[in-house]
């Protein structure tokens, strides 16, 4: 693959030009820089790591130059800024502004409704890093509203363009860049792939690298190469499943699918294997422990199962108060003794006392959680959120993982407050996301979370809309601030450890966008794109004709 993938680039680093091309309207950064983007979007762009890194750098240098052929132009400079900042270029918001709502509709590109244009500008007014990016806030602000009417007329224009054009825009106003998954918008961005791309400054333009049928054919192949290894891991771990007799929990939710596809959809390449089966198992596990101190267990067996994790060198057998602490117990120490003894490898140092612990700070937050509804007691906002972003079982999932995407990931890392700070704000953005949606249901049922408590709290004067706002607010924050210490350079986490912080904040992002996790029936028909259904090439090209 790597071979094939060199040879497609060098076969279309030319950019061939229709009739006479003005010399004042060069697409050559264009025409690079969207190449990047459509590797990456096609998630392909692994293949092609040195010349992506060689066009990004150039890009660099020229952005700093304040060259014109970037500056001047709305696309290329919108295009330029986010793949910059997203790959940890420091780069300003500030050459945006040119493009307010006024400037671009007198310019060249806003007179002839450059939807394309307006669209990148959309996309890089979500990569806010910073408080106080307020053009990127006001750019955001116009170009969402200027879509949303294009989208509702005919956009004939653009249509010439990209036919395409209106599910692009659809697809961004609905789901922001912080809620797509990896796989997810990899699929979407094949079937959409302009084969016969065109840009428009003062005449139109085709870019043979820019729409090119060998990409596209790498593409699929390599969407249902790695789609054709994550079915068989699926399979593998529905009979893990039975094999650790978790099936016979019957008040625990049997998720399998959705945790591995949330795996899957992030963490993709073949060779990332060990991470999504260590994501996908602790998955499971979170997902039944949750319900185990949510509906399962008495309080004896929640005690009892904190005790054994806590001793953890101990006969599951005979130390266990009932067959469900059992099941569990041994779930938990085969799963984290097999993963701790498959990252020593590549750590070349133990980390399995480190599983140990994340596993008994989860166990011990739920708890607390539990004890709380047991004894009626309310403990203040600020009480509840320094244990709830722990019991909202992010910890298991993400942090082991971490061991097995390259990197070596030392225990000065793990120990910083860098690495807590990404690991809080990740779950903080879960838990407030998951108790905006929760909170009708669980009120009904008499338990707390962070609304309740925010209006309980508030004296009676606080109403359910503004908690709401409120939460949104700090949700925006946390987020934005996250991003920045993702893409942040000197840093003892590597990129590729704090890639997965960001991933899994995506991942909620997403599944509670509508509805309580889990519960949305219409997240399965997502994960069979993912997990089941191959992207068929030829109809992919009878399509395009």
């Amino acid at each position: 693959m790597e071979s094939l993938s060199s040879i497609y680039f060098r076969r279309n680093r030319k950019v061939t030009g229709l009739g006479d091309v003005p010399t004042i309207y060069p697409l050559d950064k264009y025409a690079r820089l969207s190449m990047v983007s459509c590797l990456e979007s096609m998630g392909v762009d692994r293949h092609f790591r040195e010349e992506i890194r060689s066009v990004l750098d150039e890009t660099y240098r020229c952005w700093l130059q304040g060259d014109e052929d970037i500056l001047s132009d709305a696309g290329t400079c919108a295009m330029a800024f986010r793949l910059l900042r997203l790959h940890g270029y420091d780069v300003s918001a500030d050459p945006l502004s040119q493009f307010s709502e006024d400037r671009f509709f007198n310019s060249l590109g806003g007179y002839l409704k450059d939807t394309g244009s307006a669209l990148k500008l959309f996309r890089a007014s979500e990569v806010i890093v910073h408080p106080d990016e307020s053009v990127l806030e006001k750019q955001h602000y116009w170009t969402s509203h200027f879509l949303k009417q294009e989208l509702s007329n005919n956009l004939t224009q653009a249509h010439r363009l990209n036919k395409h054009i209106d599910q692009q825009i659809d697809d961004a106003l609905r789901l922001p860049s912080y809620a797509t998954l990896g796989r997810l918008s990899s699929r979407k961005a094949i079937k959409y792939y302009n084969t016969d791309s065109t840009k428009m400054l003062k005449s139109s333009y085709c870019c043979s690298n820019v729409g090119n049928e060998d990409f596209l054919k790498l593409a699929v192949e390599d969407f249902n190469m790695c789609q054709s290894i994550h079915r068989e891991e699926l399979e593998c771990l529905s009979r893990w499943v039975v094999e650790s007799r978790l099936d016979k929990l019957n008040f625990a939710r049997q998720k399998q699918a959705y945790c591995y596809f949330s795996a899957a959809a992030t963490l993709f390449p073949p060779e990332l294997s060990d991470a999504r089966i260590s994501w996908a198992k602790n998955g499971v596990l979170t997902t039944v422990v949750d319900d185990f101190f949510d509906v399962g267990g008495s309080e004896v067996e929640l005690v009892n199962l904190v005790q054994l994790i806590e001793k953890w060198d101990v006969n599951a057998r005979t130390d266990s108060c009932s067959e469900q602490v059992e099941i569990i117990f041994s779930a938990i120490k085969s799963t984290v003794n097999e993963i701790g003894a498959n990252a020593y490898p590549q750590q070349e140092r133990s980390v399995t006392n480190h599983f140990i612990e994340i596993w008994l700070d989860l166990v011990k937050s739920m708890l607390k959680e539990a004890q709380w509804l047991i004894n009626n007691s309310a403990p203040t906002l600020d009480e509840y959120m320094e244990n709830a972003y722990v019991s909202f079982a992010l910890g298991p999932i993400v942090l082991p993982a971490l061991y097995f995407v390259g990197p070596k990931l030392s225990e000065e890392a793990v120990r910083s407050s860098e690495f807590h700070q990404l690991y809080k704000l990740m779950s903080t953005c879960g838990r407030l996301l998951n108790d905006m949606q929760s909170f009708k249901r669980e009120s009904a049922e008499g338990k707390l979370n962070s609304v309740t408590l925010a209006m309980l709290h508030g004296d009676g004067s606080v109403t359910e809309e503004e908690t709401f706002t409120e939460m949104k607010s700090i949700i925006t924050s946390k987020r934005r601030e996250l991003l920045s210490l993702v893409l942040q350079k000197d840093s003892l986490v590597p990129r590729a450890c704090k890639d997965l912080f960001w991933n899994m904040c995506k991942i909620v992002h997403l599944f509670y966008a509508k509805h309580d996790g889990f519960t949305g029936h219409d997240l399965m028909k997502t994960v069979n794109g993912v997990t089941e259904e191959p992207i068929i090439l030829s109809e992919l090209q009878a399509e395009s004709k």
